[in-house]
């Protein structure tokens, strides 16, 4: 009976990979921790003290935030005109969920983690920069409201108009240096820049309002989206960024601050992506195709530790009728882990005793992939870059992509993106913002550039066209083009006689009759190209 050795395999212990994301969130701090925050009123230590032993909750400041009164003034409470108001259920009065010593609402995705996957997704970052600069990066105008342009048309003479134009003008040149001042760090459209980008990959956005000690709007600036979370009531939002706590009234509100000691917090303007399951947060586009946005990053990383591995692929040793001793087998573990990759050439020598009539020593490594590994799983990186692109509705052509279908599709690709993307955002942001500067005048409204679907040529005939057929004003062509308004430019355009039949003949498409017969005459000087005297051959130019 021949003699056989056992001998065990050993692997490495996987570690427990921490969820660095969970620790980055300030909110899920003990209140032992928090207390200790900056910012927070004497009161509401005290109170929030006596819910922690006494599993109670809290009435911060004295404030009875579920009074009608208090959720009124606080803008919880959705209204419209008149006093007509929303009658839906507002479901912090229902049931109290998460950071309950905030009274805020946790977040349905970890926001640190959303917001990871703009800085570590190619495709979800490329996506989410072509939604930014397309839809506010694009610049701003102001036009004016309907109220406006209505009397401007209907109850004014042509000399009240032409003094009407140029107060506009100047208030035009006026509410863009106000919105331009009120943050002196930044430029208003890379607030909006910045602003926007949180929507995008987190799904929500937040600008902060800062009022002077008269209630006029003085500031205007981006707050990280991953700092801010929504209070139970929606009477307000809790900042925390490392020891210091901040409250952040609705936009217009007055309502008390039942947080911290500051008795004029700053104000909000909250957008969200609207998602069906959570009316307290948004949920970024992202979402829909985030199990493609796992699996590239799990497919690049494994090229990564491919390459890393020098393209050595991965063995299993076997050992049949013989005992390594201990320090040959550390040196084959640290051979296989370390010295195999580290250099090109590596050498194991493993002396093994001869066999006997009773026992025969086998030792063997079989590589687990010996393959072509180059590039793995390319088309399912290309599959996962697509499903990306289609949870944005960004066109592939709008990322640069360099298999871009053909110009002609690629045109209809940007169309159908302006539509069905750009302009309803647009529409959306453009309300908000309006918000602002409704506060200023009521003159003007906000309005975003739009994507640009033809060229200056183009677009120059279209103007042509509408006004010399009365359908615009030159005023109102120059609008479009973001020039100055004229005294004169409010009358329509008449043409006269030899511009009105030129103007039919190219609309009934004439003009090329008519050269095609004065070419075809006898030679005479009204021919452009026309024959030579006979005997003479051929017309040259």
């Amino acid at each position: 009976m021949s003699e056989e050795y056992i001998i065990g395999a050993r692997i490495d212990d996987g570690t427990t990979k921490d969820d660095t994301f969970k620790k980055q969130d300030p909110f899920n701090n003990k209140w032992d921790t928090l207390k200790q925050y900056d910012g927070l009123d004497k009161n509401f230590r005290r109170r929030t003290d006596r819910f922690v032993k006494n599993y109670d909750s809290p009435v911060p400041n004295d404030v009875d935030t579920n009074a009608p009164a208090y959720l009124s003034a606080a803008g919880a409470i959705r209204g419209g005109i008149e006093g007509a108001t929303s009658k839906e259920i507002n479901p912090g009065k229902v049931y109290h969920n998460g950071y309950g010593l905030f009274d805020v609402i946790t977040p349905p995705w970890n926001l640190y983690e959303l917001a990871n996957y703009y800085d570590t997704s190619f495709a979800n970052h490329a996506a989410i920069d072509a939604k930014v600069e397309n839809i506010v990066g694009l610049g701003y105008d102001f036009e004016l409201s309907d109220k406006t342009q209505l009397r401007l048309e209907q109850s004014m003479d042509d000399d009240q108009r032409s003094r009407a134009r140029n107060r506009i003008e100047r208030a035009k040149i006026e509410i863009r240096d106000w919105l331009e001042n009120l943050n002196r760090d930044e430029s208003f459209n890379h607030v909006l820049t910045k602003f926007f980008t949180d929507v995008q990959a987190t799904g929500n956005g937040y600008l902060e309002i800062g009022r002077t000690t008269k209630g006029e709007i003085g500031y205007i600036g981006h707050i990280p989206a991953t700092t801010v979370r929504v209070r139970r009531l929606r009477d307000g939002f809790v900042q925390i960024i490392g020891h210091k706590v901040v409250y952040f009234r609705n936009f217009g509100a007055k309502n008390a601050n039942p947080v911290t000691g500051d008795p004029r917090p700053n104000e909000i303007l909250h957008y969200k992506e609207y998602s069906p399951l959570n009316t307290f947060y948004g949920v970024p586009d992202i979402m829909s195709a985030i199990s493609s946005l796992h699996g590239d990053q799990l497919a690049s990383q494994y090229n990564i530790d491919y390459f890393g591995n020098k393209a050595v692929p991965r063995y299993v040793v076997t050992l049949k009728g013989a005992k390594l001793s201990a320090e040959a087998e550390d040196k084959l573990f640290r051979f296989l882990q370390t010295n195999l990759r580290g250099q090109s050439h590596r050498t194991l020598y493993i002396p093994l005793p001869g066999d006997s009539d009773t026992n025969k020593v086998e030792f063997d490594m079989k590589p687990i992939e010996n393959g072509v590994q180059e590039a793995s799983f390319n088309e399912y990186r290309i599959r996962n870059r697509d499903d990306i692109l289609v949870a944005h509705q960004v066109p592939l052509s709008k990322i640069g992509g360099a298999d871009s279908s053909s110009i002609a599709s690629a045109l209809s690709q940007d169309r159908t993106f302006k539509e069905q993307v750009a302009r309803p955002a647009q529409t959306n942001l453009e309300k908000m913002i309006n918000k602002v500067v409704r506060e200023k005048t009521d003159i003007l409204e906000f309005k975003f550039n739009e994507l640009t679907l033809t060229d200056e040529i183009a677009q120059s005939q279209i103007l042509e066209r509408y006004v010399k057929t009365q359908i615009m004003v030159p005023n109102e062509a120059r609008e479009v083009l973001g020039l100055p308004q004229r005294s004169d430019g409010d009358e329509p355009f008449e043409m006269s006689a030899r511009q009105a039949t030129d103007a039919r003949a190219n609309n009934a498409g004439n003009r090329q009759r008519d050269a095609e017969r004065s070419n075809n005459q006898s030679d005479s000087p009204a021919t452009i190209s026309g024959r030579n005297a006979g005997g003479e051959g051929r017309s040259s130019n």
